[in-house]
């Protein structure tokens, strides 16, 4: 709707990556450049770590846009949650690996494939995302994916993506080996005050914006103090101030209105009023041999009930 308004040719706020829209912030400049030095190395593991949107996956979608996609067998594991023997089962598939029905089978086809895309010249690159959600088994696997290598050369390159608390993860002693092999390492922060204004403009101009509406001094640093700089918070603030300014038929953004919005926004996100909170997994555990005592109770209650009414529909008691 706003984009209609003000002569938008598309929505400049979406919260889908879009390539078109990439900002290179000093973060995203220097994140890109650490990505472009560790592949340059065709070995190892390159990890990118940062905030729920502060702009990973927009960073690799940017690096795809650099490299000779033609050169590069990839494959992308976008849900990290699951066992090791699944997770190679994913990257597998994605190498275009037949399902198998023995892990030695399925190891088999995947040096298959890594040598066949080395024959045409291609380099296999695996892609993790949200890396953080791996165990250490899954973490183990990939490391022994690393291992694969043909007259002296690593056949596999990996990518790690994921949220802040895979460095603390990556610390632990268990996975000693696989950090030796990381070969560069960045975490991409927020953008700042400054940059946060200029982000806005950005993605505004990206679309055909010329100063409608006129965005307020005061409001750029409101956007920035209610999403601390995080990308994905930024669009999806923007795109609501947007779509206020539309519905008042303002031709400028105030600070009001950045305020107001984020308020909004706040609340929608709230509990409600009188809402209790979720227990933790460990209360559940602890509650369910009572729940199923209950069960069994009622189950028992329930075949009383039915016995009483098949003798009162029987005429009271005849059999």
């Amino acid at each position: 709707m706003y984009a209609d308004y003000y002569g938008f040719s598309d929505m400049p706020f979406r919260l889908t990556p879009d390539g078109r829209f990439f900002f290179a912030s000093g973060e995203h400049s220097r994140a890109l450049s650490h990505l472009v030095f560790g592949l340059a190395h065709q070995e190892g593991f390159v990890i990118v770590t940062g905030e729920v949107g502060a702009g990973k996956t927009m960073l690799l979608e940017r690096l795809w846009e650099r490299l000779d996609r033609a050169s590069y067998l990839v494959a992308r594991v976008d849900t990290a949650q699951v066992p090791a023997d699944d997770l190679l089962r994913l990257a597998a598939s994605g190498f275009g690996v037949a399902p198998a029905k023995d892990k030695a089978a399925l190891l088999r086809g995947v040096v298959e494939a890594l040598r066949a895309g080395r024959a045409a010249g291609r380099r296999c690159l695996l892609v993790v995302d949200e890396v953080q959600a791996l165990d250490l088994a899954a973490l183990e696997e990939l490391r022994m994916l690393s291992n694969f290598t043909e007259g002296g050369r690593s056949l596999l390159q990996a990518v790690l993506l994921g949220q802040p608390q895979f460095r603390l993860m990556l610390a632990r002693p268990e996975l000693d080996q696989l950090r030796q092999r990381v070969l560069a390492s960045y975490h991409l922060g927020p953008l700042s005050a400054e940059e946060t204004r200029s982000y806005v403009e950005h993605r505004l101009r990206a679309v055909g914006w010329q100063d409608r509406p006129h965005w307020e001094e005061s409001a750029f640093g409101l956007v920035h103090k209610y999403t601390g700089g995080i990308p994905r918070r930024i669009n999806r603030l923007c795109g609501r101030v947007l779509l206020h300014g539309a519905f008042e038929r303002s031709d400028a953004i105030s600070a009001a209105m950045v305020q107001v919005t984020a308020g909004e926004l706040e609340q929608d996100l709230a509990a409600p009023p009188n809402a209790e909170p979720a227990p933790a997994p460990d209360q559940v555990a602890a509650l369910l041999p009572r729940i199923e005592a209950l069960e069994r109770t009622v189950a028992r209650r329930e075949r009383v009930f039915v016995r009483l009414f098949d003798l009162l529909a029987d005429g009271g008691g005849g059999r």
